[in-house]
Parts: structure tokens; C-alpha cells; sequence
């Protein structure tokens, strides 16, 4: 590896950045792929070749593709996924715990102290601030995902347009139908497009029929999953 890719790499995981380090097989040509960007042999680099880099972003692991009648190595140097959730609610409660079991890293976000305390959520990442202060300093990246949960639009929808605006996997909004319709037209008011709109999740999580927080939580995770991974119901 080139000294210069391999200080990169280097500074990438000092700083717990996720990184693709893309070997050819026959070629010997070497790139490194992060969020910022593309370093290396890349000339000539194909499209399609970047973009699958780029989806091996959000996962772990190293795994092969042939494009263009070359084999590609493509090794995934990672950070723990990140879940940020906005809302101490029930669900909330039951969510953290599953979610870190799955290999998240929480951080949970509601100006609402009596709501969002050590002893409600213990061992927990909490902020207090307003999701509008903190959520441009979050670097959400193609490894997080982002939920609303406080059922207050003045909480939720700041942070909703943050995620909207970034690279985050998943966006989930919990709400009904009626509710969630509203919400897409007050962002549209802000300038978001259809397109970018439909990539909220809403009513949040896959529908699993389970009534209780616990049960809301699973059919949450489930779907942010089921996204990380590019499946479809």
C-alpha cells in the first residue's frame, strides 16, 4: 500500500472514521473510499465500481464484486453503527437496550430533563440540548441512523430536517398516517423535495402488528436493519 493511502487509513480509524480500502485483483490498482472522498489509482475508476464502494460503507466486513470483467476486494474498515433517537419515550427504553446488542452506538436527544435523565435511561449517551444546536455537529453519516419519537413536532422536525439533509441510512418518524401526512407538508414548506421526503419512514418500523413499546421498538430496529442492508419487505 502506498504511504499516503496507508496514513489515511491510518487517520481515518483514529479518528473511528469508516473507510473501504478497494484492491483489483488482477490490476493491482488500490483505492481508498470514505465520505469525503476517493484516494488512490483513480483514474478511469468505473461508476458503478465507487457506488458499491460506497454501499459497503454502511456494513461490515470485507466482500468481492466484478465489474467490468475485474474482481475487486473491497475490505470495509469501520465504526459501530450509530442509532441517534429524539424522544425519552417508553419506546425509547425498550429500543436502546436492543439496539446496543446489535452493535449500535445510541445517542438519545430531548431537551425535556425530566424526561431524558440517567436514572430513566441508565449508561446512556443523553443530550438536553435542542435537536437544532446538536444535530449539525453529529456528522450523520452513511452509518447512522435517525429516529423521532417525542410526538412534539417542535422536538422532532428540526431534527428530521437534519437527517434529511445528511447522508444518514435510515430516517423514522414515529406517528399515524394523518399525522405523518401533516408532517411531510410542513418540510415541504421548508424546500424538500418528494423524493428526499420519501426517504423518512413513516409510520416508523415494519409492520409487525405488536402494540406495546417493546414490541414497537423490535418492529423498529427491525426495519432500521432491514435498511442498513438494502433488503425490501
Amino acid at each position: 500500500m502506498k504511504r499516503e493511502m496507508l496514513e489515511r487509513l491510518v487517520a481515518a480509524r483514529r479518528k473511528n472514521q469508516s473507510v473501504v480500502l478497494l484492491r483489483g485483483l488482477s490490476s493491482g490498482r488500490q483505492l481508498l473510499i470514505d465520505d469525503m472522498g476517493t484516494y488512490g489509482d483513480t483514474a478511469d475508476v468505473p461508476d458503478e465500481l465507487l457506488q458499491r464502494a460506497r454501499e459497503a460503507l454502511r456494513r461490515d466486513g470485507a466482500v468481492t464484486v466484478e465489474i467490468a470483467e475485474e474482481r475487486y476486494l473491497l475490505q470495509i474498515f469501520s465504526s459501530p453503527p450509530r442509532l441517534i433517537i429524539i424522544g425519552a419515550v417508553h419506546i425509547a427504553q425498550a429500543l436502546i437496550p436492543m439496539a446496543r446488542i446489535a452493535g449500535y452506538k445510541v445517542t438519545l436527544i430531548d431537551p425535556r430533563t425530566a424526561f431524558a435523565s440517567s436514572e430513566r435511561f441508565p449508561d446512556t449517551d443523553i443530550s438536553n440540548e435542542w435537536p437544532e444546536k446538536i444535530m449539525p455537529g453529529l456528522s450523520l453519516d452513511c452509518r447512522t441512523a435517525v429516529i423521532t419519537l417525542s410526538h412534539d413536532a417542535k422536538i422532532d422536525e428540526p431534527a428530521l430536517r437534519a437527517a434529511l439533509e445528511s447522508e444518514a441510512f435510515y430516517i423514522g418518524a414515529l406517528g399515524s398516517k394523518k399525522n405523518h401526512a401533516k408532517r411531510l407538508k410542513r418540510l415541504a414548506e421548508h424546500g424538500f423535495s418528494d423524493a428526499t421526503l420519501a426517504r423518512i419512514a413513516g409510520p416508523i418500523g415494519l409492520s409487525l402488528g405488536g402494540r406495546s413499546p417493546a414490541e414497537i421498538a423490535i418492529s423498529i430496529l427491525a426495519q432500521i436493519i432491514q435498511s442498513r442492508y438494502g433488503r425490501e419487505d
